[in-house]
């Protein structure tokens, strides 16, 4: 008998809004100062950082330049999260009976 484990898939967008969220609230920022620093309209920031929208290369980098942080360091960030969440769900499968030869 098979059990079968329906695991939500991890979706980069969200994993990366929450932690540029994270990063701004940490440094009190608000989004309209983000949006402002970084140019982007205060709607479309509010949906990157909910993982309604993805963010092109040179949007991430501005929110990131308007947060004070590398880009690279929040990449990092985020793969440190998935990796995270990928261990999480392969430890939490069921094993499966072993089937012995008759």
């Amino acid at each position: 008998m098979v059990t079968e484990v329906h695991t939500r898939p991890v979706i980069l967008r969200e994993i990366l809004g929450e932690s540029l969220r994270e990063l701004r609230t940490s440094e009190n920022l608000t989004l309209r100062e983000v949006s402002g620093r970084a140019q982007v309209s205060l709607g479309y920031l509010s949906e990157i950082e909910r993982g309604q929208k993805e963010a092109s290369s040179e949007l991430l980098n501005a929110i990131c330049g308007a947060l004070g942080v590398p880009l690279s360091s929040v990449l990092r960030q985020v793969s440190d999260r998935i990796d995270s969440l990928r261990t999480a769900q392969v430890t939490q499968l069921p094993l499966r009976p072993r089937v012995q030869a008759a």
